[in-house]
């Protein structure tokens, strides 16, 4: 079984969210420092994101929607998330 643990907790799914009220939210994943490369430029305010379909939805700026939430803007292009304590 430890054989199969390792490289499934190495690998980051297709599909991954900050907020916890989200179906891709993922405590065991976003504990380790994830970091997110977009169109080959290190981006840190990446909400959520999809390898496959290939976006990211990031902050817009200090705007809040009518619950409180930061807004998010949808944008295409190639993603590359990574772990950040890795070499």
């Amino acid at each position: 079984m430890s054989e199969n643990d390792k490289p499934a907790s190495d690998q980051l799914p297709d599909r991954l969210s900050v907020d916890p009220r989200s179906p891709y939210y993922n405590a065991d994943v976003l504990s380790r420092e994830v970091g997110i490369r977009f169109k080959g430029v290190e981006k840190t305010n990446v909400e959520e994101y999809c390898v496959s379909e290939g976006w990211v939805r990031v902050t817009a700026g200090n705007a809040k929607d009518r619950h409180g939430n930061p807004l998010t803007i949808k944008v295409h292009g190639p993603v590359e998330p990574y772990f950040r304590d890795k070499a």
